[in-house]
């Protein structure tokens, strides 16, 4: 049986719903994950539940520590994770509030640990990274969103950002030339890590605001917080079809 481990991220801080059996503290080589491990039962299925910024929401995403938490997960029993993301739209069709499976990513962040695969090795590993999102886990997505009936994207490029900050309208330019269809903080290193751990990994993005110089005037947070109080509820419901079927 699959166990899923979900990520939640900005506006999933908690998974309303789950029936907490048990919240764990996962020492790892790589120091302490973002918050405990909640481990549950979601939609009639054992879960695994990490809030990627904590518990509250105060780890920034260069911050995050990625790699404590992939292996919190799979030390728990993880055998895929799903992860949720908040993201700006790009191109005209990414508008907020769209749900988004995103088949590619390219990487634009800097000093952010990586891999799993350092200091002294028996062998040096690479891992192909030439798709990066599991396959099979996409199309269970993307079918459980076809089931809910809300309009989504099953293909688009991400493109993560070192952030804080949100990011320039020229850098947003370039990434459009760049082949970007969404813009986020968080989707790597997290992607290949779960790639080095064998963790069929796939990602749920919700737009929740036009990415700089692609709106009419300067992004708020007021706007970003509309979105995502009406947004997750869509995400909520994604998960809960997903698991359920």
């Amino acid at each position: 049986m699959t166990v899923y481990a979900i990520i939640g991220g900005t506006g999933l801080a908690q998974l309303d719903g789950l029936e907490i059996r048990e919240a764990v503290y996962v020492e790892t080589p790589y120091g302490a994950p973002s918050a405990d491990v909640l481990r549950g039962v979601y939609a009639g299925e054992e879960v695994l539940f990490l809030a990627r910024h904590g518990q509250p929401h105060r780890i920034p995403p260069h911050q995050v520590n990625y790699r404590a938490n992939l292996w919190a997960l799979r030390q728990l029993g993880a055998r895929a994770v799903l992860a949720i993301n908040a993201v700006g739209g790009i191109t005209p069709s990414m508008t907020t509030g769209q749900l988004v499976v995103p088949h590619q990513i390219i990487d634009y962040t800097h000093g952010r640990a990586q891999t799993l695969f350092e200091g002294e090795l028996d062998h040096v590993t690479h891992v192909d990274f030439s798709h990066p999102y599991d396959e099979a886990q996409r199309q269970l997505l993307i079918a459980a969103l076809r089931a809910c009936g809300y309009p989504f994207s099953e293909r688009a490029v991400y493109g993560c950002t070192q952030g804080p900050r949100l990011e320039t309208a020229a850098e947003i330019q370039r990434m459009e030339r760049d082949g970007c269809d969404i813009v986020g903080m968080t989707g790597m290193p997290e992607t290949v890590l779960a790639r080095e751990l064998e963790l069929p990994y796939a990602c749920l993005s919700l737009v929740v605001n036009p990415a700089a110089g692609k709106g009419k005037g300067p992004i708020t947070m007021a706007e970003i917080d509309a979105a995502l109080g009406q947004g997750m509820l869509k995400v909520r419901r994604v998960l809960q079809q997903l698991l359920g079927a």
